[in-house]
């Protein structure tokens, strides 16, 4: 379950809590009973690294598609 981050508007009281996504957002201050402001933190997930590219899961020849055996027709032509 994730954890939100809330603060008071009137006595700046913050904390954080762990809710479910289906919780409904809380809206009173546990300390003075003000209202109430969700925080939004920076994301969890970086991704660092040059970059990801098209031709990094490919062969030398740009293709990932291997060609036919040449020896299989030849096989045919001769039967």
């Amino acid at each position: 379950m994730p954890t939100y981050a809330y603060a008071c508007k009137d006595c700046s009281h913050a904390f954080e809590i762990v809710q479910s996504f289906t919780d409904s957002s809380l809206t009173s201050c546990p300390e003075c009973e003000g209202s109430l402001r969700k925080k939004f933190n920076s994301v969890g997930v970086v991704f660092k690294g040059s970059g990801f590219y098209r031709t990094d899961s490919r062969d030398s020849k740009g293709s990932s598609v291997s060609p036919a055996p040449a020896s299989a027709p030849a096989a045919a032509a001769a039967s």
